[in-house]
């Protein structure tokens, strides 16, 4: 290490203490690789602040000394967008210490925490005091909400609830430069200028590093219905789901397709599961309803079921008799993410189509990709109910990893190229980070390149926070060339 990075640490350890600063390699691991697996290189130092001016005044020596800077959560993202650079030049900032929950208001239904909380104890939280909050992922045991934030997570509930961009009242964030931003309103209505929240939620932490957020909560749900309903194919899913809509109208929050493959790598994944119906079928919808207040949700569920099945949509099925019932259902969708990583290389997805194309989109999708590889494995799945897609592909068994990389590549840019002719998203959910990067770049137009480098131009002229991410350090300095 020479003189100037040693001496930058030296000023860091100053700073925050000792052990607030992780130095060497073997302390740098789960900071390195994110839950796909992805590594790329190690950063100079960890640094872990506790509050938000301990954070901008790492910042601010950041930009004192020219040290670029990557801010980490919960470190679940899928698009390498948090992953230290390769070339070990940029530190680390995690907001794991950042981790306390300030205030629940049960009247206006919001909640004050810190950007470094985990999903799964703001939940928990929020339900004490008879409140919801529903944002719902595979990984929200492990992810922080300042993530959630900067990537405008998705989920399970998109469908009722919106994405993050419609469950965050106010922020605080620390800029590129080392200010603070205090943008912590409860406001249910501002009307005042620019939106300034708005840029950073989905920013990916190129714009600014979230410290805390006040959230917006919703009454506990009094009664769920959960439901596991074998259907013929997707576009029966898809006529399903507008039976659902109007059968269960705003009460509907979650409805997921799951093709058999996908259970069939869940029952690898977890062989404690069993199959919920005695027969396999060639897809699945996993849908729930829920509901507070005197709503016999019950019947509406058995009412749906019975429309759905005079109409020759569902086949068969399972209602949950019970929450533990349910939750063996819901762990049977998280499942078959670990089956897939346990498979290997894999294409992984989150595209987005209208929802009336979407059944349109998986059948020309998966002709092109059989066409070009007829021996791999297509399964399509995922938020439907929202135009959400995770259309994924193992590679033939046995396959060599570096050709195995080579072909899901190219059957990734067949998909895209489908996906164009649906003026559909690469990115429903995932965002972008550096593996979306180029794909996204190809489909974007000149105005939208322009804008977009220059509210980061405006933000980080020095593109030292997250750079290389979502957008090419490179174009940003061209472009103040001009």
């Amino acid at each position: 290490m020479d003189t100037s990075k040693a001496n930058f640490i030296d000023a860091l350890v100053a700073l925050l203490g000792a052990n607030a600063i992780l130095q060497p390699p073997e302390d740098f691991a789960r900071y390195t690789q994110d839950w796909a697996g992805h590594r790329l290189g190690e950063p100079l130092a960890v640094a872990r602040p506790k509050t938000t001016e301990e954070v901008a005044a790492v910042v601010r020596l950041c930009r004192e000394n020219g040290v670029r800077m990557v801010p980490q959560g919960g470190h679940t993202g899928l698009v390498g967008g948090a992953l230290p650079d390769k070339d070990n030049n940029e530190i680390v900032i995690s907001l794991e210490r950042m981790n306390r929950v300030h205030s629940i208001d049960p009247v206006g239904f919001t909640m004050v925490v810190d950007g470094g909380c985990v999903l799964e104890e703001i939940k928990r939280i929020a339900e004490e005091q008879e409140c919801f909050f529903p944002l719902s992922l595979g990984a929200q045991g492990s992810c922080q909400i300042g993530g959630n934030i900067a990537t405008n997570a998705g989920g399970l509930n998109v469908l009722r609830y919106g994405m993050m961009r419609e469950l965050v009242l106010g922020l605080e964030v620390v800029l590129p430069d080392g200010r603070i931003w205090n943008g912590m309103t409860a406001l249910r209505k501002d009307n005042r200028a620019y939106n300034l929240k708005q840029l950073f939620i989905g920013s990916e932490g190129t714009l600014g590093i979230v410290t805390a957020a006040v959230l917006k909560l919703f009454p506990k749900p009094e009664q769920t219905q959960t439901a596991l309903l074998a259907i013929p194919s997707v576009a029966a899913a898809m006529q399903l789901y507008t039976l659902a809509r109007r059968s269960c109208s705003d009460l509907l929050s979650a409805f997921e397709l799951i093709p058999r493959k996908c259970m069939e790598l869940a029952f690898e994944a977890a062989p404690q599961l069993t199959d919920p119906l005695d027969v396999a079928y060639p897809y699945y919808v996993l849908m729930e309803t829920a509901a507070t207040g005197p709503v016999d949700l019950a019947q509406m569920m058995e009412n749906f079921v019975e429309q759905g099945m005079t109409a020759e949509l569902i086949l068969d099925g399972v209602l949950a008799a019970s929450s533990a019932q349910a939750l063996q259902l819901w762990f049977i969708r998280e499942s078959m993410l670990e089956g897939q990583r346990m498979r290997g290389e894999h294409l992984r997805t989150d595209v987005s189509v209208p929802i009336s194309a979407l059944a349109d989109f998986v059948d020309e999708a998966t002709t092109v990709v059989t066409h070009y590889s007829p021996e791999s494995t297509v399964i399509p799945y995922g938020h439907v109910g929202d135009g959400n897609l995770h259309f994924n592909i193992l590679p033939p068994p046995g396959m060599a990893a570096e050709q195995a990389v080579t072909v899901l590549h190219e059957l990734e840019e067949l998909i895209f190229d489908v996906l164009d002719r649906f003026n559909g998203s690469i990115s429903a959910e995932h965002g972008i980070g550096r593996i979306k990067q180029q794909a996204y770049l190809k489909r974007a137009s000149e105005a939208e390149r322009e804008l977009l480098v220059s509210i980061k131009r405006a933000f980080d002229p020095d593109c030292l926070m997250s750079a290389d991410r979502v957008l090419p350090a490179s174009m940003i300095k061209s472009s103040m060339n001009k």
